[in-house]
């Protein structure tokens, strides 16, 4: 689906119980919706699976024209309307990496739409305006390597430390055949308007969060576990858990904890304690 005005106009695939409250899954960056079909599998009829792709990826499409200064937040209201027009009822959320930012601006912004929320391996953003700016270059010089060689792009993107537990994972090479399915052309300008540099600091934001949040982080992907103590000690109602032996994927290395948690957590009554 294209984008009208400049607001995206999602693709969003729906499974499970339609009876049952919903959980909204949120992909990372070079993925779809559809990344999330073996967990909401094991959802079994507990809940409807929500699955949405974003800006760029899967059936999500992306106009030249866009606005880089104002497009992430018009992602976010765009995205938390549909939600409400087409999901009316309790609402669960759970985002990964990119995803997981939005996710995070999503329950910030618009808290009234969400019951809880579990953020995978994600920040709220880049607190200086000086690092946003690096950072978009950064993500500019990484977006013309994605025009220029894509194949490539994709074979040193998993070259990265961030990756090396989910290479040695035997779902690997499964993972890489699907990115590399992906249109270059839209992940490049997702990259360039919801790329870290572009996305408004939500770090002031954290403290007025009031719904029950979990932040799940691999205990292998040390920059991350650092954040996610670090939003913790910031937001309130949240806690971190670390998966062990695991990465920035934490959902595709240990799948099977990652729906145990997010069960446990999604079907209990929340108590404010922090965890690590």
């Amino acid at each position: 689906m294209a984008l009208e005005n400049g607001i995206p106009d999602f693709n969003i695939t729906v499974t499970g119980n339609p009876a049952r409250p919903g959980i909204v899954f949120l992909h990372g960056f070079l993925g779809s919706g559809i990344d999330w079909m073996p967990v909401s599998e094991l959802l079994d009829d507990r809940y409807r699976s929500i699955l949405v792709d974003l800006p760029g990826h899967g059936g999500t499409w992306l106009p030249a024209e866009a606005e880089p200064e104002s497009f992430f937040s018009a992602t976010v209201d765009a995205l938390a309307c549909k939600l409400k027009s087409s999901f009316p009822g309790p609402l669960f959320l759970a985002g990964y990496s990119m995803g997981g930012r939005i996710a995070l601006a999503l329950l910030l912004r618009h808290q009234e739409l969400f019951v809880k929320s579990v953020i995978v391996s994600a920040s709220p953003g880049l607190a200086k305006d000086e690092e946003r700016r690096e950072r978009i270059r950064s993500d500019d010089g990484i977006a013309r390597k994605i025009e220029l060689n894509f194949e490539g792009f994709i074979d040193a993107w998993y070259d990265q430390p961030l990756f090396a537990t989910l290479k040695a994972h035997p779902l690997f090479r499964e993972v890489e055949k699907m990115r590399k399915q992906s249109s270059p052309a839209n992940l490049a300008a997702s990259l360039r308007l919801l790329g870290t540099g572009r996305q408004p600091s939500l770090w002031n934001e954290l403290k007025h969060n009031r719904v029950p949040v979990l932040f799940f982080v691999g205990e292998k992907d040390v920059k991350f576990v650092e954040i996610g103590h670090q939003m913790v000690n910031l937001c309130p109602d949240s806690a971190l858990e670390l998966f062990p032996g695991c990465g920035h994927t934490l959902h595709i290395e240990n799948r099977g904890l990652f729906v145990e948690r997010l069960k446990a957590f999604f079907n209990i009554h929340h108590t404010s304690n922090k965890q690590t």
